[in-house]
Parts: structure tokens; C-alpha cells; sequence
């Protein structure tokens, strides 16, 4: 099945690009192109790889059937007259009039012409296996567009929520005031906070610099009968992490997390964990779930869990330590962000080999093996 390929891209082609965009944490692209009959919109990644598309508009009259001349020619195909609102074409776009709305897990985008949809390119979109996005001026399904007003009832309220959500990054305040229900709910759960690390997705060695999100790093020192300390992202729950959809069909119980390890270590040392998994899901365009492990980047002995006793290199995310050795597990449940319940993912380390194992065997049995040779939740 031929599909859609920017010629830009592949060398082919006389595209000129209209209107480009960038995901607001860098992982995503959007590009706008035309060659003056045929408008069309592409996601890419920060490889410059399509990863979603969705052809626009005609602007000429559509053929009877599909025109598959111009797609080995590396150009966008004119949809024929069956599968368009405009048969006889339509002006060309104005990049002026056209807005672009990125959903909040930044793996998916609207475009806006006046003020109305005019597409959405959605996570889910895969243009390698025909699945392109939705498009306003289509009126049957194709490889290179659904019709939007199939969906409209669906993606009407997400582009809201999504400028809702961006607004509200941007407002003066927010993030201070979303940063104190944390720390305020962690008060409660586990005490007074100790040190706090500001704004550690930043800190990793080729990070994208991207404006969000912003995560930081709360201490919770030993008290009383707890004889550990709790560290904890602050931040991470502020958006959901992307992709959730692609796996569950209701994503709220998902996709919103903060993650925590519990330590007798210096706190120092054991938060600089956190810069590495901070904005992972929105680097890498992927979610976090309970029993996910997830391979250190470097070389295992800059591993910042990693002991004279241990060589670990990588972690284990649990929102069950229980099912571990240990003490008791504080329970961190309650916190809710934008209607969504936030949970809290513990991360045990791991060997390069269990890591493979859990690889193989899956998460659980892992989970198993380690309970059987009474390894601990707790890093000690």
C-alpha cells in the first residue's frame, strides 16, 4: 500500500512548507507542506522520521479515482471527487489563519483554520500501516485521511482540554500552586520534607531543553519507625505521559504518575536517579506502567543506585513494593490532577540480566524470583 511520505524528506518532490510547529517537550514535530494542488500535514520525530500524516486539501479539481501518479512521484496524491468536500478544490492555506494545539501527552496535534478544526493527527496515527489522521475536508475513509466529523464529538473537547491545559501551564502561579498539592500530600503521607531539587529533568547529558514539563525532587527523611528515606518526583503528574491510549481503553487511571525509591543512601546520591526518568516518557514518547523495567543509558558503573555490593543497571517500577521483602509500604494514594488519580511508581534496581529476564519471562515473574530470594523494595 503506497501512503504518505514528505518529499522534503525523501529527496522527492516540490513541497513547499507552510507552517512548522514543535512539540512543546521536543519529541514531535509538525510539519505543513504544499506543492500548490495538494496540501498535507506531518508528524515526525525528532529524528525527522514520518510518523503520522493526513492530507488537507485539493486545491484543483479531484479526479475520479485515486492519483496514484503523483504518490510514486513522491508527492501527496489528490483525493478523488468520492472523498472530498471541495470536488472542485479549494483555496490554498493561509498560514496565518491556521493555529496548531498540541494535546498535553505531546504525541498528538490539532490544527485549527479560523477557528475550527481543520485536522488532528492522533498518537495513534501510523501512517506506515495506513493509519493516517483525520481531516476536515474528508469525507471517506482513505490511507491519507479520515473524515474529522467522524470523530469530531471526540476530538472537540480534547482540543479544548488541551488549550486548557497549555493556558494553564502558562499562567502565572500554576506551577506553584500544582507543586504545593504535591508537597502537601506528601506532608501528610510521609512527613516533613527535607532537601528539594528544582527542575532535574534538565540535567541529563543531551536532553532536548524542551520548556516542559517541569519535575523536581522531594526528600522525606527517616521518622519515627520509618528508618528510610522517601524520594519523590513532583511534577511528572502535571500531564499525562503519552501513548496510554494505544493500550487502554480508559486512560485515566494510567497516565498520570510521579515515581518514588526509598533509600538508606545518601539522598543526594540516590535522587540523581530522577534527572534520567523525569521526562522519559515525554523524551521517548512512551508511559510508565507498573512492571516496566527500563535499561540504565550509560555504563553500568555510573548507575546512581549502584553500590560496592551490587551492579545494577537499571530499575524495576512497582506500585505494589509490597509484594517484595521489607518494611511496610507507605501509602501514597489520594492525589488527583485534573480529575485524574495520580500514582505513585517505586523504582527497585535491577541487573542487567534480570532486567532480560523480565524481557523474556515478563514483569511478574521477575517480581516473583526477586520475592523468593527475599531481595527488598528498600535501597539500601
Amino acid at each position: 500500500m503506497s501512503v504518505l511520505r514528505r518529499g522534503s524528506l525523501t529527496g522527492r518532490g516540490a513541497a513547499t512548507v507552510i507552517r512548522t510547529d514543535a512539540c512543546p517537550y521536543g519529541s514531535r514535530r509538525l510539519v505543513i507542506e504544499t506543492d500548490g494542488t495538494v496540501s498535507a500535514a506531518y508528524l515526525v520525530d525528532a529524528r525527522d522520521k514520518v510518523v503520522g500524516a493526513a492530507w488537507l486539501a485539493n486545491h484543483g479539481a479531484a479526479p475520479a479515482e485515486s492519483d496514484q501518479k503523483r504518490l510514486e512521484n513522491g508527492l501527496a496524491p489528490m483525493l478523488p471527487a468520492s472523498h472530498v468536500r471541495h470536488p472542485e478544490g479549494r483555496p490554498a492555506l493561509n498560514a496565518d489563519a491556521l493555529e496548531v494545539v498540541w494535546f498535553e501527552e505531546g504525541d498528538g496535534v490539532a490544527v485549527l483554520e479560523e477557528g475550527e478544526p481543520l485536522c488532528v493527527i492522533p498518537g495513534w496515527s501510523d501512517i506506515g500501516r495506513g493509519i493516517p489522521g483525520y481531516s476536515r475536508d474528508a469525507t471517506d475513509q482513505s490511507p491519507y485521511a479520515f473524515p474529522l466529523d467522524d470523530e469530531i464529538e471526540e476530538f472537540g473537547p480534547r482540543i479544548v482540554r488541551a488549550r486548557d491545559h497549555w493556558k494553564a501551564c502558562g499562567a502565572d502561579g500554576s506551577w506553584a500552586d500544582f507543586q504545593q498539592s504535591v508537597l502537601g500530600h506528601l506532608l501528610q503521607r510521609l512527613g516533613p520534607g527535607g532537601h528539594y531539587w528544582h527542575d532535574v529533568g534538565r540535567q541529563l547529558p543531551g536532553g532536548n531543553g524542551a520548556a516542559s514539563p517541569t519535575v523536581g525532587v522531594t526528600e522525606r527523611p527517616a521518622r519515627g519507625e520509618r528508618e528510610f528515606t522517601v524520594l519523590s518526583t513532583v511534577g511528572m503528574s502535571r500531564q499525562r505521559m503519552p501513548t496510554v491510549e494505544l493500550y487502554e481503553d480508559d486512560v485515566a487511571p494510567y497516565s498520570r504518575i510521579e515515581l518514588a525509591v526509598a533509600t538508606t543512601m545518601p539522598s543526594q546520591r540516590a535522587g540523581s536517579i530522577f534527572p534520567w526518568l523525569a521526562q522519559y516518557p515525554w523524551r521517548v514518547v512512551t508511559w510508565f506502567a507498573a512492571g516496566d523495567v527500563v535499561k540504565w543509558y550509560h555504563e553500568a558503573h555510573t548507575f546512581p543506585l549502584n553500590t560496592g555490593e551490587a551492579s545494577w543497571e537499571g530499575v524495576l517500577l512497582l506500585d505494589d513494593p509490597s509484594r517484595l521483602s521489607g518494611p511496610v509500604t507507605p501509602s501514597l494514594a489520594g492525589l488527583s490532577t485534573e480529575g485524574d488519580p495520580v500514582r505513585w511508581l517505586w523504582l527497585v534496581p535491577i541487573t542487567d540480566e534480570e532486567h532480560r529476564y523480565a524481557k523474556n519471562e515478563g514483569s511478574d515473574a521477575l517480581v516473583r524470583r526477586l520475592s523468593q530470594q527475599n531481595r527488598s523494595w528498600v535501597v539500601s
